[in-house]
């Protein structure tokens, strides 16, 4: 962030180490107030990286002074004023008005970043725009490609909505070459309630020439899909934060997989923590998303969270959530604690069968909430080859 300030009445000699404030001074470097030529000062209130003096845009004289007196970063630039630097490095003062205003530069950046620039950096650097394939061009078109790779995806529903066969299926698609939506890698699949469903795996495993059309048939024989899939079972909190503290890192740091499922969030918490341990529940909660979201974005690889629900009967006019029979609605468990870890948040529907009025159930996946996505939902189906969504029922 960096705003304008005026001018204070501080003498040369201390305007710009008075100005750092005392964490900055101390190296925390939160706060760092930088006089630039021909402008009033500048706050630059974020972290000073660790930028060697060689990056800057200078005479090569200039910085062989600046490192003549072992001053090798940015930031040791910066904690000096100007009248320091012109007598420590003997450099004219606009060699030091240069030095400053390059630095300052350097650590300040672009300040202003329109919707064009936005626009160009996405054309420039697709790849840090991917998307997980869903492996349904409908659901795609749901997501606008697919799951991002830099945060928590939840996905909250009944159960048989067909939460745990999406999941399958997003564990065999990440495991595709990146030009078919997949990341070229493995899979990490924590169970917390259930037995993990193999053999609903290997049927989908020989169903994934039917579903995949649009994957050559050379291409799919060559992966081994069964071979990339970690299996983790954590049936109480203690063994899901150490799973996801100590083994979970190792296999994204070594790329042997890039999709982390936890199926589900909930069931730990909920069997756990009563209502008179709701503040160490909430601790707990806050700890898991935080490492999931520090895994997420350090080996940019997508985090599905399978969450319950809970029903209660609301007022007419008041949507918590899908619609139930008799007024019911559904909500995502484990509350705000855990609603405040989440990029996007996904629920799946299944209509009861004494809603259902034709075969199979209708099922409807909608999008709650995400940064990058308005509310909208498609109707899809789950079956022996995978999950479908169904063209044409697509709303916003």
């Amino acid at each position: 962030m960096v705003w304008p300030c005026h001018k204070g009445n501080r003498t040369p000699r201390l305007r710009h180490s008075a100005a750092l404030g005392s964490r900055a001074a101390r190296g925390d470097d939160k706060c760092v107030r930088i006089r630039v030529p021909g402008n009033s000062s500048i706050s630059v209130v974020t972290p000073l990286k660790k930028m060697d003096v060689d990056q800057l845009d200078l005479n090569p004289r200039i910085i062989a002074a600046v490192k003549k007196v072992k001053l090798r970063s940015v930031k040791e630039v910066l904690h000096l004023s100007g009248p320091d630097l012109q007598r420590l490095t003997r450099l004219s003062g606009p060699d030091v008005q240069r030095l400053l205003k390059a630095a300052s530069s350097h650590l300040q950046g672009s300040s202003v970043c329109t919707a064009l620039h936005l626009l160009q950096q996405e054309e420039q650097f697709p790849e840090q725009h991917e998307r997980l394939s869903l492996g349904c061009p409908v659901l795609d078109g749901l997501l606008r490609g697919g799951l991002p790779l830099d945060g928590i995806t939840e996905l909250a529903g009944r159960s048989s909505a067909g939460k745990t066969q999406l999941a399958l299926q997003l564990c065999l698609a990440v495991q595709l070459p990146r030009r078919h939506g997949g990341l070229e890698a493995g899979a990490i699949y924590v169970c917390t309630e259930d037995a993990f469903p193999s053999r609903r795996l290997q049927q989908l495993i020989a169903q994934q020439q039917r579903l995949r059309t649009d994957v050559p048939g050379d291409v799919l024989r060559k992966i081994k899909f069964g071979h990339q899939i970690f299996i983790e079972h954590a049936a109480d909190v203690d063994t899901l934060l150490e799973c996801v503290h100590k083994k979970v890192p190792v296999l994204l740091s070594r790329g042997m997989a890039r999709l982390v499922v936890i199926d589900s969030v909930a069931a730990p918490f909920r069997c756990e923590f009563d209502q008179a341990a709701s503040a160490l529940r909430a601790r707990r909660l806050q700890a898991l998303g935080a490492e999931l979201r520090r895994l997420s974005c350090t080996f940019r690889s997508p985090v599905l969270c399978i969450n319950q629900v809970t029903e209660s009967t609301e007022e007419r006019g008041v949507a918590a959530g899908p619609p139930g029979v008799g007024g019911e609605r559904a909500s995502p468990a484990l509350g705000i604690t855990w609603s405040n870890q989440l990029l996007v948040r996904l629920t799946a529907d299944r209509l009861r069968p004494e809603e259902a009025t034709s075969a199979p159930p209708r099922r409807t996946l909608r999008v709650v909430s995400a940064p990058h996505l308005p509310p909208s939902s498609c109707s899809y189906t789950v079956t022996a080859e995978g999950v479908r969504g169904t063209p044409g029922t697509e709303s916003c």
